[in-house]
């Protein structure tokens, strides 16, 4: 089995790789990696973008394969929380056919760097260094936010997997999709 991974970063890879080796049906598919375009905002800011981000990612990165994977972390408006939004992780599984969606759980920002997305344009990583919270220019492609604001408990790479592993749960059970 050929799975493509609509992605360069390398985290992302890995989350696909370790993540479909948990299971039999896929564990010895063969991740391919391939840069495709997000068709989003750099910065997705609500969960439609995100979402779509990652059905274009795997659409975008299915060809001379099984299934393509896209990924997609973006922010969208949660009730309640101290800045209005929470990051998750989407996951579209493609197939040819279909789309197979899966996410994460979720978590918030400081506002300080909510406020520099919305109000700066800025990407995660920007808003990170911007603020002072991160040094990292890229932390993204390393432990993520989520690895720095756990105190490394849970890493993007791990964050990421659950998305995909929700997103198995419609091919690991097809007769219930």
């Amino acid at each position: 089995m050929k799975v493509n991974v609509g992605s360069k970063n390398t985290i992302k890879v890995q989350a696909v790789h370790d993540a479909l080796a948990g299971f039999s049906d896929f564990s010895s598919a063969e991740i391919i990696s391939v840069e495709v375009d997000s068709g989003v905002h750099k910065q997705p800011k609500n969960i439609e973008q995100t979402v779509q981000g990652a059905m274009n990612r795997a659409k975008n990165a299915f060809y001379d394969c099984d299934l393509s994977v896209g990924l997609e972390s973006g922010l969208m408006e949660v009730p309640h929380t101290k800045s209005g939004y929470m990051d998750i992780t989407m996951c579209a599984i493609y197939d040819g056919a279909n789309f197979h969606l899966g996410g994460s759980s979720a978590f918030e920002y400081p506002k300080s760097m909510i406020d520099l997305v919305f109000n700066k344009d800025y990407e995660i990583d920007e808003a990170a260094k911007e603020s002072g919270i991160s040094d990292d220019p890229r932390i993204g492609k390393s432990e993520g936010m989520i690895g720095l604001l756990t105190k490394g408990r849970l890493t993007r790479k791990q964050y990421t997997e659950q998305a995909i592993v929700t997103a198995l749960i419609h091919l690991l059970n097809p007769e219930y999709y």
